[in-house]
């Protein structure tokens, strides 16, 4: 683990947000907890880069909707054996209401209400990084530039173009790197200084000197109007009076493959907050040069494994079986169809004659037979009928499922799992429990 000049170092995820934008997905899930890539959580790839970083102490704060999420970090993510202690743990934190009866009203002050695990832990510097977000990154990069510029505060930042960089929180430097300006979604972004036409905009992780993060806390919880949110409040509040930096995430080098069939890998940070954006970003998998890769050995994206038997895909019925450019997760038959450019998570199944484009379906899916789904993410456990068309006609779809108006993408939401009898106290809502 991570210790010598970096000192005892803390990993906390914030694994809270409701992730509306998200909407279908989110409707029974947190946004850490949605599937991605046929076999991981978006989860997955925060604590992934931080266990891969030599960082074994974690913190998952939940709280919306949290009950897959805490199944999935108790299957995935606990340490055995002599292992599991005080210095190696992956451990979920809830709303505990320390400091009142109240749940948590924004990221920081989500960790403020959990101050006493910093205490408990004896932590020198403190990692604040987002669970929401698919990206790839060597942490103890980030925490050789924070030590090196003896920084009170380092903010990941990702290099993006500036006439993209409107979308998010910018942030605005001098030549050292020292951050002289934090703004939330600004019209015209600054550009980083020597690169024009570029712009920073922050990743939402961050390294906290400890006494900095305690006194920062500390004076957000006694302002009345403060959102209690690190982009919005607590970074732009340090900016002009303590030493804030800004980190490169350009420059982080994740080990390399050394293999002929693959490229090195590079980093990788991609905001999935949107419909469009999941499912681009899975559409991104599944180009042979993609800048996103889970193939590289030496940084693995780990998540928890299942007894599944392995994939499957066959003629049937006298129809022919072609596949191409997919990712098919344990467990999946494709069965005399036609699936092109799409991710097929656990245990779906598609039946003969039915074909598949650009799509990504969930796990326990029954795809039957004859259907034409394009563009179209099917959430888990669903069945669609035989001869179901999906994708070529939006304004039909819209009457059942949702269609995301910004990319067309069409939406099926996960069924609701109804109890067998329902309690006479209990109003007829409909929502009763779900897979998730």
């Amino acid at each position: 683990m991570i210790r010598g000049q970096y000192g005892r170092v803390l990993g906390i995820v914030l694994a809270g947000g409701k992730g509306e934008r998200l909407m279908p997905l989110t409707k029974y899930r947190a946004k850490p907890a949605v599937h991605f890539g046929a076999k991981y959580r978006i989860v997955d790839f925060a604590i992934s880069n931080l266990i891969n970083s030599g960082i074994f102490s974690i913190y998952v704060l939940v709280q919306f909707k949290s009950q897959s999420l805490n199944e999935h970090i108790d299957k995935a993510w606990q340490f055995g054996g002599a292992l599991r202690g005080r210095d190696f743990f992956v451990t979920l934190v809830p709303a505990q209401m320390w400091r009142g009866e109240r749940w948590f009203e924004g990221t920081a002050d989500a960790v403020y209400q959990n101050m006493h695990l910093v205490t408990l832990y004896d932590a020198d510097r403190i990692c604040v990084f987002a669970a929401d977000h698919i990206y790839k990154m060597d942490v103890e990069q980030m925490l050789t530039y924070h030590m090196d510029h003896n920084a009170d505060v380092t903010v990941a930042a990702n290099v993006v173009p500036s006439c993209e960089a409107h979308q998010f929180g910018c942030i605005e430097t001098d030549e050292r790197g020292k951050i002289t300006g934090f703004m939330e979604k600004p019209k015209n972004p600054p550009e980083i200084p020597g690169r024009p036409g570029f712009s920073y905009v922050s990743m939402g992780n961050y390294i906290f000197e400890r006494e900095i993060l305690e006194e920062s806390l500390l004076e957000d919880a006694s302002m009345e109007h403060s959102s209690h949110d690190f982009g919005r409040d607590i970074i732009p509040r340090l900016v002009g009076r303590g030493r804030v930096f800004a980190y490169d995430f350009s420059t982080n080098v994740l080990p390399g493959i050394n293999d002929a069939h693959w490229r090195d890998d590079k980093p990788y940070w991609k905001d999935v907050g949107t419909i469009k954006a999941y499912w681009q970003a899975h559409m991104d998998l599944l180009q042979n040069d993609s800048e996103m890769t889970l193939y590289n050995p030496h940084w693995p994206i780990r998540t928890v494994s299942f007894a599944d038997p392995p994939a499957y895909a066959y003629p049937s019925d006298g129809e022919s079986c072609n596949v191409s450019s997919t990712l098919m997760a344990e467990g999946s038959r494709i069965l005399g169809a036609e699936v092109e450019k799409s991710v097929l998570s656990r245990n779906c199944v598609i039946l003969p004659g039915a074909k598949v484009e650009e799509c990504i379906i969930g796990q326990g899916v029954i795809i039957g037979r004859n259907c034409r789904l394009r563009r179209v993410i099917v959430d888990g456990h669903n069945e669609i009928p035989n001869g179901t068309v999906l994708g070529y006609d939006l304004e039909e779809d819209g009457k059942q499922n949702t269609v995301d108006e910004s990319s067309g993408i069409v939406v099926v939401p996960m069924p609701q799992m109804q109890l067998r009898k329902k309690p006479d106290s209990v109003k007829e809502t409909g929502e009763w429990m779900s897979f998730s």
